[in-house]
């Protein structure tokens, strides 16, 4: 892959990242000419810099960029720690590139974190990394997998913290103004809620306002993992927390990776789109595809999951938001499940000191110790997006008989060693050594037929099971080629989730179609920034490699006419589009000013991505979380007319379980 303005990517990482620090070689943003810098705008400035200002500020800040690149291109520097130095580079120069600074503090804030850079950058180049040793507030960053911009995340490294100890992550409230600036200064103010002394705790940024959903989830993740291997946290004593928008995405966190956690504490936030939006009954009624995706996210939908992670929420008594807790106790107890709930006596939307104290408490014991071995699982899922399989979950969905409706895993070791798994809409799963089982041949009561399987050499980790009829065999590995399974299940918006290169056309826009989606890409590119505080990648169509390939998705744009790459591959998508016609799923549809967008398996690679003419799908600011859900599924077919105005969706659906 070739930058378009020339120049290819950096890094121990190849072509798979350093964006950011290309981005300081180059001047900044890694754009065609024509390419608006202006984002969408979230984020406003208040603060109006004077002209001394801003050169002061501007000078500092390349002055420290050219630091971050001598560290980089420096033989003997820990590669791996220059992203702790290029994060407050990033903070400040977002801030000026983009106009955000809001208050008068934000200035001298500036110039603070540019001091603290400069002390790092220092302290690296001189092998002495000081700040992996010092307790307390600690700033961090790394090189996120996504789109390979650095991303912040802060640590509390308690006094008596040790390696081999507890790690929680506590993720923050919505915060429409959390600029990187904005969120390094409180991670240096600020311990938060919750900070025991013998633990580390990580405040994931969370690429801003989302949920921690999307590349918000990813960047939690990212953080924890970095975290955890940087301070050597036991992986059995993860927990997390949060309050309002970060208790919502405690409940979805916790949810969807029941494994991950040894204890969960939401505080507030909701755990679903239609009630606490209020969605329902309303017109004009959404899409049923809209509707259909918010299973994606719905912590109710997975309610059975915290079957396998204890759940401790808080609510303030006259809070609103107690909604959340409320309607998860009714999810859950239809699971035959209770909810701990914890009320914060005569208070609205804050933590009651009392209930506070009750909440740390309870969490503190179940923190204290390892997650159990768990003999017993009951798992859900609607999406191999979230498959199970992670910690102390030793069963894990791999094929499903229909993607968003309820999947089950029901599994249970006797006393005497043996395994019986139930199965309900799944037709590929994979089972791990369980706690309490033979260790040598293992007997397994799977839906009712008797399967003895040898035992599980270790480099492999997994039996894999899959349905052929209506009995079950064992193969040698999970699912591969053109068929839906984790981490290759759709629908667009799963794309954006891990990494992507966008590959733009070379050829200039002629047709109505292919201005609109000239239009399309460039926005794409702004609101990524803005909504999600990174930078794409981007490559001419002529200009992708295999390496790409191998490395990320594909997210192309244009048309077979004007984009040699996307013709390239034209005829072997599951969605055909020619002279107007587009044919998908068994339909045709003819005339001018259609567009398809949609994703797929890439032909080049089937373990990636390919995606045509879209970026994630709720392109605008909603003014709620809840309201950030995928809009479009697997494909949709629009109506651009001249190319100019936004586009009409004439048709979306779902792609088969084999893609078709």
């Amino acid at each position: 892959m070739k930058n378009l303005n020339g120049m290819g990517t950096m890094g121990a990482g190849g072509r798979r990242g350093w964006v950011w620090m290309a981005s300081m070689l180059a001047g900044w943003m890694l754009l065609s000419p024509g390419v608006p810098t202006q984002a969408q705008v979230i984020v406003t400035g208040q603060v109006k810099l004077d002209e001394a200002e801003r050169k002061e500020l501007r000078e500092e800040t390349d002055r420290l960029g050219r630091e971050v690149v001598r560290l980089f291109l420096s033989p003997g520097v820990q590669k791996e720690l220059v992203p702790d130095v290029a994060l407050f580079y990033t903070a400040v120069n977002q801030a000026l590139t983009f106009d955000e600074f809001q208050q008068t503090n934000d200035v001298p804030e500036a110039r603070r974190l540019l001091a603290m850079g400069f002390d790092r950058a220092r302290a690296l180049g001189a092998g002495r990394p000081d700040w992996l040793n010092r307790t307390g507030l600690v700033v961090r960053g790394f090189e996120s997998a996504v789109d390979g911009s650095v991303q912040p995340y802060g640590v509390v490294v308690g006094k008596s913290y040790r390696p081999g100890g507890r790690l929680d992550v506590w993720l923050h409230g919505r915060d429409e103004r959390l600029t990187e600036l904005r969120f390094l200064r409180e991670r240096l103010r600020s311990s938060g809620e919750f900070a025991p002394e013998d633990a580390v705790v990580v405040h994931p940024y969370g690429r801003f306002c989302n949920a921690f959903k999307f590349a918000g989830e990813t960047d939690v993740m990212e953080a924890m993992e970095h975290a955890t291997r940087a301070y050597g946290a036991d992986r059995g004593r993860r927990s997390i927390r949060g309050f309002s928008m970060g208790g919502a995405g405690t409940w979805h966190l916790a949810a969807h990776h029941p494994g991950l956690w040894r204890v969960a504490a939401p505080g507030a936030g909701f755990a679903e789109t239609a009630d606490y939006a209020g969605l329902l009954g309303k017109e004009p009624t959404l899409p049923s595809w809209e509707q259909r995706l918010w299973r994606w996210y719905d912590a109710t939908e997975y309610a059975a999951n915290l079957r396998q992670v204890p759940v401790i929420a808080y609510s303030g008594e006259k809070d609103r938001q107690i909604q959340a807790a409320r309607i998860m106790e009714r999810a859950m107890q239809a699971e035959g499940l209770t909810l701990q709930h914890v009320i914060g006596p005569g208070v609205e939307h804050r933590y009651e000191p009392g209930a506070k104290r009750e909440v740390a408490s309870r969490v503190d014991v179940l923190a204290a110790t390892p997650s159990p071995g768990l003999r017993e699982l009951d798992l859900t899922t609607f999406t191999l997006r979230y498959p199970a399989g992670e910690g102390n979950v030793w069963l894990r969905f791999e094929g499903l008989a229909h993607h968003w409706e309820r999947a089950r895993l029901r599994a249970s070791v006797s006393e005497d060693g043996k395994v019986r798994v139930r199965t309900e809409g799944v037709t590929a799963f994979a089972l791990a050594q369980p706690p309490g089982a033979s260790t040598g041949r293992l007997e397994v009561d799977l839906d009712g037929e008797r399967v003895s399987i040898g035992p599980i050499r270790p480099e492999e980790g997994w039996w894999h099971f899959r349905k052929s009829g209506r009995s079950w065999k064992t193969v040698k590995s999970g699912p591969s080629g053109a068929v839906k399974r984790p981490g290759l299940q759709g629908p667009i918006d799963d794309a954006f989730m891990g990494s992507f290169v966008v590959v733009v056309p070379s050829r200039a826009p002629v047709t109505p179609e292919e201005w609109w989606v000239d239009r399309s890409w460039r926005q794409f590119v702004q609101d990524w920034r803005s909504q999600f505080r990174g930078e794409c990648r981007i490559a001419k169509d002529t200009d992708v490699t295999p390496e790409d390939l191998k490395s990320h998705h594909v997210v192309v744009w244009g048309t077979p006419d004007n984009n040699a790459w996307l013709a390239k591959v034209a005829g072997r998508l599951p969605l055909q589009w020619k002279g107007g016609r587009i044919r998908v799923s068994g339909r045709e549809r003819k005339g001018e000013g259609l567009v398809p967008q949609f994703i797929a398996p890439n032909p080049l690679n089937p373990d990636r991505y390919v995606v045509v003419n879209s970026g994630h799908t709720f392109a605008s600011w909603n003014g709620t979380n809840a309201r950030q859900t995928p809009r479009l599924p697997d494909w949709a077919v629009v109506e651009v007319g001249d190319g100019k105005g936004p586009g009409q969706v004439l048709e979306a659906g779902f792609f088969g379980e084999d893609w078709k």
